[in-house]
């Protein structure tokens, strides 16, 4: 027992063994290990020489974000908690000097809480399932980074390629207004003409400036999340990744989010920790406190007297922590079922959004996109044939404007339906 008490008293947590532990449940869906400290600036300028892709700006993300590196501190606080919690209890020392007449008499005791002792078994399976939910919990925010740093980069790329289009049309806009502008003053055309290309300037250039600001909006965030002090050299693709030839079907994904979403693991070791410690509050509800102790007491008259005690405190005035215990333990049971009702119903959703979100995006570029281009191409030989003219031309051309917007937020909404099924297999969706 002293050998125990004090292999067990002196040890210390190791961070390091949560942080691999959590690794080990991210990695696998990441591809990147943990770090507890932020890049180096010669680092980080190196990994921002090329355009960001994707997984790179995850990898990043992983690697400098000091939000994840705070929440992967407060895990060692857990760990050094759960620690503290399991270690065998520490002996206390009582003394006390009485006088009777010119008798000293001196007593020292050495006891032990053997109440703690005996529970120690059930604290420390209740508190490692503690620190296993947590290191879950955990890994779940290290997943969700991960899912917000890919949308991120969705909405940042996007923007940027819809912003560089919008300026692409303002330009044409304002010289179809000009080229309107000079032909009225030759009289060749009338206001009413001339009035409509100034709208569309008018609209396109509204159109471009919004367009401007939801760019920086998503650069911003981007740069937010990985880490960054400043989005000057951050780069980034001109376009997203072209639309696959075929969804990514799985029948079973009910079942895989049920057994690898972590949310669900933390509230199923949350359960049995709360079991496990409404099962000590039972063992206990008599006993609350039991104390064993060696007695000595010595006398300058007397002799030496040795023995033992034992304390007890009795849970008269109340029933103690056991009503709390269970009522906690009924809590984390009906959290466990909700979190599986929650998964099987988020990833239903987001795998009929990506279906839904695919159909539209197949539909713009197998269908929408090549009818425009078709027409776009017919008016030019009429242009060219001199059967209609620069105006007919324009006015086509302001009609493909919608149509190659539309394409691009649709694609943009499959890769985001694409990242949001992802997390809701494997861990939760905010």
């Amino acid at each position: 027992l002293a050998l125990a008490l004090a292999l067990t008293g002196c040890a210390s947590p190791d961070p390091g063994a949560s942080l691999a532990d959590v690794n080990r449940l991210t990695e696998p869906h990441t591809g990147q290990p943990l770090a507890d400290q932020a890049l180096s600036p010669e680092a980080l300028t190196e990994r921002l020489r090329e355009p960001l892709s994707a997984d790179a700006a995850v990898r990043l993300a992983l690697q400098n974000n000091r939000a994840l590196q705070a929440r992967l501190a407060r895990l060692g606080v857990t760990a050094a908690e759960v620690a503290d919690a399991g270690r065998l209890p520490n002996p206390g020392f009582r003394f006390s000097r009485l006088t009777r007449g010119s008798e000293v008499e001196l007593e020292r005791g050495w006891h032990v809480d053997l109440a703690r002792l005996l529970t120690l078994p059930l604290v420390r399976a209740a508190e490692e399932r503690r620190l296993q939910a947590e290191q879950r919990q955990a890994a779940g925010d290290v997943l969700t980074l991960a899912a917000d740093t890919r949308r991120a980069w969705i909405n940042a790329v996007s923007a940027e390629e819809t912003l560089r289009y919008r300026q692409q049309v303002q330009e044409a806009a304002e010289a179809g207004a000009e080229l309107a502008k000079r032909m009225q003053a030759a009289g060749n055309f009338n206001a009413l003409t001339r009035a409509r290309e100034q709208a569309f300037a008018a609209d396109a250039q509204l159109a471009l400036a919004r367009a401007d600001v939801q760019r920086q909006s998503a650069r911003e965030r981007l740069v937010r999340l990985l880490g960054l002090h400043d989005g000057a050299a951050l780069r980034l693709p001109d376009h997203l990744p072209e639309l696959p030839a075929a969804p990514s079907e799985r029948s079973d994904l009910e079942a895989l989010a049920l057994s690898q979403r972590l949310d669900v693991q933390a509230a199923r070791l949350t359960l049995e920790q709360a079991a496990r410690q409404a099962d000590m509050a039972r063992t206990t509800r008599f006993v609350s406190m039991l104390e064993l102790g060696t007695v000595r007491n010595s006398s300058n008259e007397q002799a030496t007297q040795r023995g033992w005690e034992v304390a007890l405190e009795l849970p008269l005035f109340g029933p103690g922590p056991l009503p709390r215990a269970e009522a906690l333990a009924r809590e984390a049971a009906h959290e466990a079922a909700d979190a599986a009702l929650r998964a099987r119903s988020q990833v239903r959703e987001a795998h009929g959004l990506y279906r839904s979100a695919y159909d539209i995006a197949r539909h713009h570029r197998d269908e929408l996109m090549p009818l425009a281009r078709r027409i776009a191409d017919e008016q030019q030989l009429r242009y060219n044939a001199m059967l209609i003219g620069v105006f007919e031309l324009l006015a086509d051309a302001r009609a493909q404007v919608a149509a190659v917007s539309a394409a691009q937020e649709a694609l943009r909404d499959f890769w985001l339906a694409r990242a949001d099924l992802d997390q809701a297999l494997v861990g939760r969706v905010n």
